[in-house]
């Protein structure tokens, strides 16, 4: 597990993503004087972004706590796919958990990225959100057949989509693939412009950026307070962990590692380079690539993961990475155009059963916390502010306990 007391944001990302030129940043400030509020959130990013601005809705005096520039961390590294297909099939999990409880967590996810494109309209946050269909390709061991049972899984479930063959994928979208299930109404998005259009929203109802490290905790069951490193204190009725891949010492979990992956931009393509839709792509396979679009033409494309959190052996692993990826673009799109734009990797969190981390911290009276997004980062993010205020505010469905930080893990005896 990456080390709270000595890993930073340069840690948790290399190079440069396509995000890093948004816009300005809400203004953050050092305290001189302890302070107290209803929420204390530490971590900066795009959970500890959406906590705090649907928390400060609620009318709740909220403080969000971070060491360095908000949102420039693990944010600032995703890719920003937001899509309610879990990391696991819907098949894998129902073998996990059976089919009933399966289908309820696919379907919470799918309404999910709906309930975060209601909030970006409303809100009028822009942020280069924009709904997608996501195709879903055969590769490996995942063939036709694999396909169409994960398709009728779905099906049975209330979940929209197709099952294209052969001659319909490749007429509609251009890939050479035994088949693909296409899904609508995911998205996508700049998640920088996205983290910082939130962050304001939230400063503009009263919210306090803090500039410090948070470096203990106290919880009991009337209080919780975070002590920061240039020696105040924050006092809280609840704190909220937000702070991506970096798990404190309170927080442990079977189920949670943590890994690294890379991924490109390329140069603006010219139309013609790129597929119809423009859809969220990605491979039905262990070792798969996924890939997207921006709004300026580029193709972002993402994958060859390694089971290593290692910042150094990340970085080291770029130029190699970085040159496998743009072969697998030109494998994958022929007709795009190799350029390399942007070259950056990062970290993240999985877990054996492709669910995220959220709730209540076991033993702490008035912990929260948010980890182990796998490749729902921001999907699971929306999930997870809506969790934690209902939590808050006194409310808990039972459902909430299939992401509890202290379940089983059910892919061991």
């Amino acid at each position: 597990m990456l080390d709270p007391d000595t890993t930073r944001q340069d840690d948790l990302r290399s190079g440069r993503g396509p995000w890093l030129a948004g816009p300005a940043r809400p203004a953050s400030e050092e305290l001189e004087a302890d302070i107290q509020c209803d929420v204390a959130i530490v971590g900066g990013g795009i959970t500890g972004a959406m906590v705090a601005e649907h928390l400060t809705a609620f009318g709740h005096k909220v403080v969000v706590i971070d060491r360095e520039r908000e949102g420039f961390g693990s944010t600032a590294a995703s890719t920003a796919m937001l899509q309610w297909e879990i990391d696991l099939p819907l098949r894998r999990l129902a073998e996990l958990y059976g089919f009933d409880r399966a289908a309820d967590l696919y379907r919470r996810s799918f309404r999910a990225v709906a309930g975060l494109g209601e909030l970006v309209a409303r809100l009028e946050l822009g942020a280069a959100f924009v709904s997608r269909d996501t195709v879903y390709l055969a590769a490996g061991e995942v063939g036709p057949r694999e396909l169409r049972d994960e398709h009728a899984l779905r099906e049975r479930a209330g979940l929209p989509g197709a099952l294209l063959d052969h001659a319909t994928l490749l007429g509609a979208f251009g890939f050479d693939r035994a088949a693909a299930l296409v899904s609508p109404r995911s998205a996508e998005a700049d998640p920088l412009s996205l983290c910082h259009a939130l962050l304001a929203r939230a400063t503009g109802r009263g919210a306090r950026l803090i500039r410090d490290e948070a470096v203990a905790f106290e919880s009991s069951s009337q209080a919780a307070a975070v002590k920061l490193a240039g020696g105040r204190t924050v006092e809280a009725g609840h704190v909220v962990l937000a702070t991506g891949y970096v798990m404190p010492a309170c927080v442990t979990s079977d189920l949670h590692r943590t890994a690294s992956s890379w991924a490109i931009a390329t140069l603006p393509q010219p139309p013609a380079a790129l597929w119809p839709g423009p859809a969220l792509i990605w491979e039905a396979s262990e070792d798969y690539i996924y890939c997207r679009t921006t709004t300026d033409g580029r193709i972002v494309l993402g994958g060859e993961d390694e089971a290593t959190e290692d910042p150094e052996l990340r970085e080291q692993l770029g130029p190699q990475k970085t040159k496998a990826l743009l072969g697998k673009l030109k494998a994958l799109l022929p007709q795009a155009e190799a350029t390399l734009g942007h070259a950056w990797s990062g970290a993240f969190g999985q877990t054996s059963d492709g669910l995220p981390l959220i709730g209540r911290v076991p033993g702490q009276a008035r912990m929260l916390a948010a980890y182990g997004y796998g490749g729902n980062g921001i999907t699971f993010s929306f999930l997870a502010s809506r969790m934690l205020a209902s939590l808050i505010g006194g409310v808990e469905a039972p459902w909430f306990q299939h992401f509890a930080i202290d379940r089983r893990d059910p892919t061991k005896p």
